[in-house]
């Protein structure tokens, strides 16, 4: 399988939702720009803020989407056009819900899961082929509380949780990038117990 080109991290822009459970897609890139040492600009036809990073000796994307998280898919496609970049190419990194802070999942294709940035990007490609990174925050329990939940931000136990998922994903993504996803899922997966 192909390699990526692309990373975009799902979330809201403003400072009013940094660090909330919502924005773990943004978490995911922020950490990847910081390790590289590259930093983001906003990119007016994009709808967004870009960097390019070196990953395992190629060169990729990243994209925080400055649309809100619902109407993610705006910019995702504008830069998948833009670049001439096919969706399989690209991963898209995001909160996940079904999976307990900590943990972390590289998935190909799917539904949205309810992930309304997911579920805007397949609305307009029609299709779901590309890459995710689930970013465990845990459920509150029960669907009335979901919103207020993934718009919160995590307590301190669940928010180092949620960076070592990210960590966790770091080590891996150059597997990804060179387009060795099982290998990259399988030490993902793995627990560290």
């Amino acid at each position: 399988m192909e390699g990526l080109r692309l990373i975009v991290g799902l979330g809201n822009p403003g400072p009013e939702h940094a660090r909330t459970r919502h924005n773990a897609g943004f978490r995911f890139v922020d950490a990847l720009a910081e390790r590289a040492g590259a930093r983001f600009g906003a990119e007016g036809k994009l709808f967004g803020e870009t960097t390019k990073v070196e990953v395992a000796g190629r060169s990729l994307w990243l994209l925080r989407p400055s649309t809100f998280m619902n109407l993610s898919g705006k910019s995702v496609v504008a830069a998948l056009r833009y670049w001439k970049i096919e969706p399989e190419q690209a991963l898209l990194a995001h909160d996940e819900l079904d999976l307990p802070p900590g943990v972390a999942r590289l998935k190909f294709d799917g539904g949205h899961g309810g992930q309304n940035g997911l579920r805007d990007v397949m609305r307009l490609l029609g299709h779901g082929r590309f890459h995710r990174l689930r970013i465990g925050i845990g459920h509150p329990g029960h669907k009335d509380r979901v919103t207020s939940w993934v718009l919160g931000r995590p307590g301190t136990e669940d928010d180092i949780l949620i960076n070592r998922a990210v960590d966790d994903a770091l080590d891996v993504l150059p597997l990804a990038v060179q387009g060795d996803f099982n290998e990259a899922m399988k030490r993902l997966h793995t627990s560290k117990a």
